[in-house]
């Protein structure tokens, strides 16, 4: 009897415990009705709500509009804020411990929020003003909130700190450093060109259609810029996961003369690293001087994406070359200056300390040079036992470093203006990281920009590290914005950017070699043509599945004859196939797994401990080798001289093995879906076990890396080849005859709020291909209104 009423005690006790923490935890979902006073507000501001979490903001002017954004954004994200901001400035180990220690040291380095900070003085006061509003608006959440903030500041047990106009500046330098990654590629050739020599280094990046009369690459006069490059780098210098870079996207409009309502219509889709929550958050907010719909950032209080009722707006990253690595050579006998042209300088130092929870603080000192800060720095290894390397140094030199970057001013004038010449003034401040801005208005006119600082550089074109003592890595200022791109209202009625390659006319500035390959620009163009040019028509289109980089390759690769029954199956798919990557067919894993085994027989012996820096599904690569350059289809690891024949079908027979091994011997059951699941993890609990899976929204997709319905994997990851961890985050289409009508649609909900019911609520609709309309008016219910303290 003793031991059943213990038994009780405690079961009663574990169920009012978890009543208790229960009920505390949905203290942390967000007030959504009724009345809440706010200091700093000049008048009382509704919230409505739609089924989706989608707010309303109607304000009486701008700045109170922006505080409520402020309160609604950290009502739905505030620890997806909290740690944008963190990151951006190197302080995520103080919150999340020893983890987080490269990411801040590389933070710490590039200074990203002490240039935000900076910033801030250096826009307009209209802009400083709405910063100001919205920094309010965020910390009148978090000076109201009277329960928990959300589940990931009570598990790691502290409140954020105020909010300030410099914490939502420097998103724009997160986003810029991101979507730049040449610097990189610089890096692995530099190490590529010891191992093979350049020439071959070169015929591993192909140059893609269109652009072969671009400048051609440094040679052998930077030869010994490139081993010193190298020996810096031997180490294997690399960046955290989180500051990796990728970026791609799509967006096209057409003119009144194609679409069958009379008005213009613009698509866009960004394409990111896929979280839970998503980046983007969907919010139409309506003053009395302007209204603003589509996607917003959580952190941020321009709309980056959308509308204003006069225009509708989309971005693709242009790719281009905004960073370069800079090898600087220490002065005879001194390890704290440089050479230069005009004798030895001394770099800048700046000492930082990082803190670590659970852990010893940790001591950095950040030097920079006249082209930017010190990357060696950040690994040791790369100076050891490599000769001469205690002579020199690595540099990063980029657009988003420099100190007069007035990007955010162009994000809030842009998201002003009233006409296209508005818009157009506003790009000149849009300075890092260049983009392609596609944008229409509604009396019909369509128009490409592509704004951003495009160095001039007295030699090469960026392609490998160059030498900054003898003045060769400094630029020489930026190309004039009026010699940018531009496309403006063309014949054709069309306007087409997949990040492929821009038309250049001379005399164009010099932008990039490392345009996407035109497999998706190719496939819109190719549907626009036969299409009637309706709304619907390009909802459809975003959701493409067609290959063009399967139906350029795959030929090259079902010419040989089959050795086993397997591999006459496989061809027989394969050579029958429409090329649509369809999550419900067989041919697509077919495809990706023979891809993926081909990249690694063609180069894995030659590149030996790099080849992981380079793997990738390479079509352009792959091609060129299938067409001409078979000497790599050789194994310089065995004696014979095997062929490319002979390369395709060890390849083919080893992708049927390993999809044997993890599909199961039933090839009638293997299914892309199976592998190729869009995955949305919750970067903070993702490595908690048991939170990590019930915070991890994935979902089975079509598409591929080259498909309209772009959906990433990397294949260098041999656990998950094929899940999608990278695509199209936001969709969007606007109707230029009716703006009201526009569609949308994010990939995971509205809430960053696990316990949320809008945590995942537009997954389905985003897998499916349907979208939602956002009403700019004041509608709906429920309403919550934001207040002055006096009521009025």
């Amino acid at each position: 009897m003793l031991i059943r009423r213990i038994s009780l005690a405690i079961v009663l006790l574990a169920i009012g415990t978890f009543v208790g923490v229960g009920s505390w935890f949905w203290t942390s979902l967000p007030q959504a009705s009724g009345w809440v006073a706010i200091t700093g507000l000049a008048a009382p501001v509704s919230v409505t709500r739609d089924s989706l979490g989608v707010p309303r903001i109607a304000a009486k002017n701008w700045p109170d509009a922006y505080h409520a954004l402020g309160f609604v954004h950290a009502q739905d994200r505030l620890w997806q804020m909290e740690a944008m901001r963190r990151f951006g400035a190197g302080r995520l180990a103080e919150v999340v411990g020893p983890e987080a220690v490269a990411s801040d040291k590389w933070m710490r380095t590039l200074g990203l929020h002490r240039l935000a900070a900076d910033q801030v003085s250096r826009i307009s006061k209209e802009a400083r003003r709405a910063l100001a509003a919205y920094a309010a608006g965020v910390n009148s959440f978090i000076d109201n909130d009277g329960g928990m903030l959300t589940p990931e500041f009570s598990v790691l047990g502290y409140r954020p700190e105020p909010w300030t106009p410099a914490d939502s500046l420097v998103w724009g330098k997160i986003m810029a450093m991101r979507l730049g990654g040449n610097w990189r590629d610089e890096l692995l050739r530099a190490r590529l060109a010891k191992r093979l020599g350049i020439e071959r280094v070169e015929e591993l990046w192909p140059a893609v259609p269109g652009s072969e009369a671009a400048p051609a690459p440094v040679r052998a006069a930077a030869l010994q810029d490139l081993t010193n490059a190298a020996r810096v780098a031997a180490g294997a210098l690399s960046t955290p996961a989180p500051v990796a870079e990728s970026g791609a996207s799509n967006v096209w409009a057409l003119a009144p003369s194609r679409t069958p309502t009379g008005g213009a219509l613009l698509a866009n889709d960004p394409h990111l690293g896929f979280s839970a929550p998503i980046m983007w958050y969907l919010a139409a907010i309506e003053t009395p001087d302007g209204q603003l719909v589509g996607a917003t950032v959580p952190g941020v209080p321009f709309t980056i994406l959308g509308h204003n009722g006069h225009l509708a707006w989309g971005f693709t990253t242009t790719q281009a070359d905004f960073k370069d690595l800079v090898v600087e050579r220490l002065a005879p006998g001194s390890a704290d200056r440089y050479e230069t042209p005009n004798g030895p300088r001394p770099f800048q130092v700046r000492s930082e300390t990082i803190a670590v929870r659970g852990a010893s603080p940790i001591a950095l000192d950040v030097r920079w040079s006249r082209h930017g800060p010190v990357i060696s720095d950040l690994s040791p290894a790369t100076l050891d036992a490599v000769e001469s390397a205690d002579r020199h140094v690595l540099v990063l030199q980029a657009t988003f470093l420099r100190d007069d970057d007035r990007t955010p001013e162009a994000l809030y004038r842009l998201n002003r203006a009233e006409d296209s010449a508005a818009f157009r003034a506003a790009l000149e401040d849009f300075h890092s990281p260049q983009q392609n801005v596609l944008f229409a208005d509604t009396l019909g006119g369509i128009t490409l920009f592509a704004p951003g600082r495009v160095p001039i550089r007295p030699i090469g074109n960026g392609r490998w590290p160059i030498s900054g003592w003898d003045g060769r890595g400094t630029w020489q200022g930026f190309a004039s914005y009026g010699l940018l791109p531009r496309i403006a209202n063309p014949g054709s009625g069309v306007i087409i950017n997949a990040n492929d390659r821009l038309p250049l006319d001379a005399p164009a500035p010099f932008i990039t070699e490392d345009w996407a390959p035109p497999f998706r620009a190719r496939r819109i163009a190719e549907r626009l043509r036969v299409g009637d040019g309706s709304l619907s028509e390009s909802v459809a289109l975003q959701h493409d599945t067609a290959s063009l980089m399967a139906r350029a390759v795959l030929p090259l690769m079902t010419g040989i004859a089959a050795r086993t029954d397997d591999e006459t199956w496989a061809l027989s798919k394969l050579r029958t196939w429409n090329h649509t990557m369809v999550a419900g067919r067989v041919e697509p894993l077919l495809f990706a797994a023979w891809l993926r085994e081909l990249n690694r027989n063609l180069y894995a012996d030659e590149l030996g401990p790099l080849f992981s820096a380079y793997f990738g599904y390479r079509p352009l690569f792959v091609k060129s080798v299938l067409s001409g350059r078979d000497h790599w289809c050789d194994d310089v690891t065995t004696a014979p001289m095997e062929t490319c024949v002979d390369a395709l079908r060890t390849s083919l027979a080893r992708a049927l093995v390993w999809l044997g091994e993890r599909y199961g011997e039933d090839r009638a059951a293997w299914r892309w879906g199976a592998a190729h699941r869009a995955r949305f993890a919750h970067p903070l609990f993702m490595h908690v076990p048991v939170l990590g899976e019930l915070t991890t929204l994935e979902v089975t997709v079509g598409g591929g890396n080259a498909t309209l319905a772009r959906a990433t994997s990397r294949i260098a990851d041999d656990a998950a080849p094929f899940v999608a961890v990278h695509g199209a985050g936001y969709r969007a289409v606007y109707d230029l005859a009716d703006l009201a009508r526009s569609r949308f649609v994010i990939a995971t909900g509205q809430s960053g709020n696990p316990l949320s019911a809008h945590y995942r609520d537009f997954v389905g609709l985003w897998r499916d291909g349907h979208t939602v309309t956002i009403d700019a008016a004041d509608t709906g219910t429920p309403r919550l209104l934001l207040s002055p303290p006096d009521g009025s």
